[in-house]
């Protein structure tokens, strides 16, 4: 388990997990910590899996708030390497950890972030 520690967002907390179940439970689990909904979010190499469980973990996917607008219309153009990279980024995490969570989901894995509002 990796939890992000960089300067730009302390708050951040990451936890990659092996499917979908998991990552439920995880959701839930940082529900009961003190997280909302609005501040837990799910991603999959699959987008179609992502919507699936983040509908399931009543979280979020991150989208054009998190990201920008800029980045959010670039991820048309972008693979789905990318453009989960993009996603983990724009959520505080540095390069190389978006490199070592993207390559965790394209294995079939599941990451879930909480991410404080405050």
């Amino acid at each position: 388990m990796m939890s992000s520690t960089n300067s730009t967002n302390s708050k951040a907390y990451a936890k990659v997990v092996e499917n979908g179940v998991q990552a439920v439970e995880e959701a839930k689990n940082l529900q009961k910590t003190g997280y909302s909904f609005e501040e837990i979010y799910v991603l999959a190499h699959k987008k179609d899996i992502t919507e699936k469980i983040a509908e399931t973990a009543n979280a979020k996917e991150v989208g054009v708030k998190e990201e920008g607008m800029f980045d959010s219309v670039a991820n048309f153009f972008r693979s789905r390497g990318d453009e989960l990279r993009s996603k983990i980024t724009s959520m505080g995490f540095t390069k190389e950890e978006a490199d070592f969570y993207e390559s965790e989901l394209d294995l079939g894995k599941v990451l879930v972030i909480a991410n404080r509002k405050s």
